[in-house]
């Protein structure tokens, strides 16, 4: 978040006080008719003004009351290989910055290049998230939102992201694997038709969907456009008052 510096306060005082002054001299001249008399009540009245406004920004500065603080959410994208996570979540967390909260994003290609000997088995997945959900955890205590995108297969590994951290919201990407094929041009979905790769969701590895994700986006019926307008809309009225 953005602190309101002394420096501001005081630049803001000035800008105002421009226009305030200048609207003062001429409405003393036109009662009065005298332009020295107008200016000089002018500038006393800038004088004090400035302080008073800067006393009056600061103090209010440090009260309290009126104030909400934002609670950080996590965005949790989930969803086969090439459903469109990724796109998706990137666009979603380019529009959130917008708005000027801390946030982060996470991917799934960016973390496991950083722990590279993560494993594909069950187990490995599930140990994954529990990485993954103390660092969104961690992030939180710091009033940080996070925007997640992971394949995240398993019920087990998606409940306890959800028991780990703070209003998390699942989005649950679809698509059909047909689709996801076609959008493959790394040939990804055919190595593991030819058990080049094992553990691959969605061929030689099972997807177990989200029974109660707060958002589901299917891809082959909605644009990336019209899915982000739709995930920034729930934010905004959740969230971000």
């Amino acid at each position: 978040m953005y602190k309101e510096t002394n420096k501001r306060s005081i630049v803001k005082g000035i800008s105002w006080r421009v226009v305030a002054t200048t609207t003062t001299i001429i409405i003393v001249y036109i009662f009065f008719g005298r332009l020295d008399l107008a200016i000089a009540t002018g500038l006393i009245e800038s004088i004090l003004k400035v302080g008073l406004y800067w006393a009056h920004e600061r103090a209010w500065f440090k009260i309290q009351w009126g104030r909400k603080k934002m609670e950080p959410f996590n965005l949790w994208f989930t969803g086969v290989p090439l459903s469109g996570k990724t796109t998706i979540a990137d666009a979603v967390f380019k529009e959130l910055e917008k708005l000027q909260i801390p946030l982060e994003r996470l991917d799934s290609k960016d973390i496991r290049s950083v722990i590279p000997d993560i494993g594909f088995t069950r187990e490995d997945r599930n140990r994954h998230m529990h990485r993954i959900g103390h660092l969104i955890k961690t992030l939180q205590n710091n009033s940080i939102s996070t925007v997640a995108s992971f394949v995240s297969p398993y019920r087990e590994s998606r409940k306890a992201i959800r028991e780990m951290v703070k209003n998390n919201v699942i989005v649950y990407v679809k698509a059909d694997i047909e689709t996801c094929k076609k959008r493959d041009m790394q040939g990804k979905y055919e190595k593991a038709l030819k058990g080049e790769y094992q553990n691959f969701t969605g061929v030689n590895d099972i997807y177990e969907a989200p029974q109660y994700a707060e958002i589901v986006i299917d891809t082959d019926s909605l644009s990336v456009e019209e899915s982000v307008k739709t995930i920034v809309q729930y934010i905004k009225k959740k969230y971000i008052k």
